[in-house]
């Protein structure tokens, strides 16, 4: 081999060890590693829901901007999902004046109308601006979106409803849950926008979290 075709044989291997080397950067870049105590924290191991399948809870408060900002980028998350991932919701209530907005939520679930109004209570908050915490301005809501009045105050008052706005205040302290929102995977192991960094970067440590709670099921 001539001398001019080692250098250019050289170079070659050298781009190819370039390219080889920024696509394993941006994948890592892509995937970061979650650490224990930075991106998220350990909690005392919660019972899990998941019927077999690791559980992820989205704690969140209806009138929080946080929250709010995450929607987009937690609602891209549950289409794409894993299928060995379920998804729950708990509304957080750390403050009196926070649980009728989890009233809201647990009244949209005995309606059967969570899947289609989730999101719009949100909108009703932040864009809106509407008095959400107001019985009154709840009914005319739910109306206007077209659940009958009657229907929906009678779930609203319900026993039924009362019992899991205090089951959810008693959650948010048994997941040690400090702030809204808050991402808890398999009951051990929580994220937030200030542990990762930003809303929108919750999701990929969320996938790294699940990564590191389907290790620990397959080494059990």
């Amino acid at each position: 081999m001539t001398r001019g075709a080692l250098v250019w044989l050289s170079r070659i291997v050298g781009w190819c060890c370039l390219l080889v080397g920024c696509a394993a950067l941006a994948q890592a870049q892509e995937k970061p590693r979650a650490r224990v105590n930075v991106e998220y924290r350990l909690i005392e191991q919660q019972p899990v829901q998941g019927g077999g399948r690791i559980e992820v809870i989205d704690f969140f408060w209806y009138g929080c901007p946080h929250c709010y900002n995450l929607q987009p980028a937690l609602e891209d998350w549950v289409r794409r999902k894993p299928p060995d991932v379920t998804l729950r919701r708990i509304p957080v209530i750390l403050k009196d004046n926070w649980a009728p907005h989890a009233r809201i939520y647990y009244t949209l679930e005995a309606l059967g109308e969570l899947e289609r109004l989730h999101q719009q209570v949100y909108h009703g908050y932040h864009v809106q601006e509407l008095h959400m915490s107001k019985p009154e301005v709840m009914a005319q809501w739910a109306a206007r979106h077209g659940i009958d009045r009657k229907k929906w105050s009678d779930a609203y008052n319900s026993a039924e409803v009362v019992q899991k706005v205090e089951r959810a205040k008693g959650l948010t302290f048994d997941y040690n849950v400090q702030g809204t929102p808050s991402l808890v995977v398999d009951g051990r192991y929580l994220t937030s926008p200030a542990m990762a960094g930003s809303e929108r970067r919750m999701i990929p440590i969320l996938d790294d979290l699940i990564r590191i709670a389907r290790e620990q099921r397959a080494a059990k």
